[in-house]
């Protein structure tokens, strides 16, 4: 399971400029005002090959007696419950401050991993800024820049290197039954279905929004095949987050994806495609997860009701055109067995193996009927590929000249290698390894007295060539 590092600390202190470098996004609104953050973000993150989550808090206000600091306040301790590390940040240009005092309290109580970073310190000498804030009493303080990304990756290393490294139990789940999460709003059915899936009663369905508070992991066993099934507590709006056990269950869900090998995510039939269900959606293509789409309460529907939901999916999640869709009824049982088998599906799609001469085959025929344009003054040369990793299947191809790729073709080679590989129901991903000109950047070197008069004398000789034609 990825750990999850938390930003803390007190408004306005560069909290949400932080996140948006950790997770390389735009979510998290940033401007020059105390408490612009107010509900909690949640993001992926990924230094070299390390992967892990981010949560944005709002500002923590220790004297807030009520009123919406004092609500940010409680969110914030909320995720700090959550969290396998702390990252506390406060203002290296704004000094030590008794807010930040009281917070560094209130952290050490915990008992959470913490890492003191001086933020705003760009310019700035490291010995002079930190040194007022080694009274926080939370160890040596790291002074950083959220807004130039200075020593923001060295800092995020050291809060991951006493984590076990998450791309060491990729390998190892091949060897186990596949993990599938079942993943979706609040009331769309997840639980339903997962008891239609084990044929029993074993979680708690009920008509309300909620019910389901964590993620429930069970084994079981269908038509001779081991699975672990996550029945996940349900993902809303982070404005309808109103309750403080709910709160923790989105950063469960989003672990439950990242520990998961094919997603199930479940729309509800009867309501219009939402934001949140786009939202869920991307975040499991971020994780490189299969994915089956699950559309749940169909039987309620006629058929101009069911045309209007499929034009629906087609404009909201075009991106998920490599998952297959099933219409169900959870609650009837209808369609259940056909999900299953496209988790069979997406599964070994996912964990496939790819030969590296097939794939160069394919390579070399997919830039046959359309070869990469050209970029600058090169010309893209794809020469070989081979598969470096699974889950999602990753694809390196080597050539010269590959640094700069339009998306547009990138796109059309994951298309066609999941065509030729009969690759459905997972995201593929394509990393290109460019080499290097050799003499790039080097001086050329200057010629000697015998390689001059040489030079001059084929110039000579070129020039009576010329003369006689």
């Amino acid at each position: 399971m990825l750990p999850t590092l938390v930003l803390v600390g007190r408004p306005n202190v560069g909290k949400s400029t932080l996140f948006n470098r950790l997770t390389r996004s735009r979510d998290a609104l940033v401007a020059d005002l105390p408490g612009l953050t107010r509900d909690r973000h949640y993001g992926r993150g990924r230094v070299g090959e390390r992967p892990y989550l981010v949560v944005d808090t709002g500002g923590l206000e220790p004297v807030a007696k009520d009123g919406i600091m004092f609500e940010m306040a409680r969110q914030s301790r909320q995720a700090v419950d959550e969290a396998d590390a702390v990252l506390f940040l406060v203002d290296g240009r704004a000094g030590c401050m008794p807010q930040d005092l009281i917070i560094a309290a209130e952290l050490r109580k915990t008992g959470k991993p913490i890492l003191l970073l001086v933020n705003k310190t760009e310019g700035m000498a490291r010995a002079r800024v930190t040194a007022e804030f080694f009274e926080l009493g939370l160890g040596e303080p790291y002074p950083i820049s959220s807004a130039h990304g200075d020593h923001v990756e060295e800092i995020i290393e050291i809060a991951l290197e006493k984590f076990p490294d998450e791309v060491e139990e990729e390998t190892a789940r091949e060897d186990k039954p596949p993990k599938l999460a079942i993943v979706g709003r609040p009331n769309v059915g997840k639980s339903t279905l997962v008891n239609a899936i084990l044929g029993e009663q074993r979680v708690i369905a009920f008509d309300q929004p909620g019910t389901t508070r964590d993620s429930i992991y069970i084994d079981f066993e269908r038509d001779g095949k081991q699975y672990t099934i996550i029945d996940t507590a349900g993902v809303r709006r982070r404005g309808k987050v109103d309750e403080a056990i709910e709160k923790f269950s989105v950063i469960k869900t989003m672990q439950a994806i990242e520990d998961a090998n094919v997603v199930v995510l479940v729309v509800d039939a009867k309501d219009q495609i939402t934001e949140q269900d786009a939202h869920v959606a991307d975040f499991v293509l971020q994780a490189g997860r299969a994915l089956v789409l699950a559309v749940n309460k169909w039987d309620g529907l006629d058929n101009h009701q069911r045309e209007m939901v499929k034009n629906d999916i087609e404009r909201k999640l075009h991106f998920l055109g490599f998952a297959k869709r099933h219409y169900i009824s959870a609650l009837n049982g209808n369609g259940i067995a056909n999900v299953l088998k496209s988790v069979d599906e997406a599964y070994e799609a996912a964990m496939a193996k790819l030969s590296t001469p097939k794939l160069t085959r394919a390579l070399i025929g997919a830039i046959e009927k359309q070869a990469p344009p050209k970029v600058g003054r090169f010309l893209p040369k794809m020469r070989y590929a081979h598969q470096g990793g699974s889950n999602p299947p990753l694809i390196v191809i080597h050539g010269s000249g590959l640094d700069n790729v339009p998306a547009s073709y990138t796109r059309y080679l994951e298309r066609s290698f999941a065509e030729i590989f009969r690759l459905q129901g997972t995201p593929l991903k394509i990393q290109y390894n460019s080499s290097k000109n050799p003499f790039e950047g080097k001086k050329p070197r200057a010629l000697t007295e015998a390689e001059q008069r040489a030079a001059h004398r084929a110039r000579i000789r070129g020039r009576k060539l010329y003369g006689k034609q």
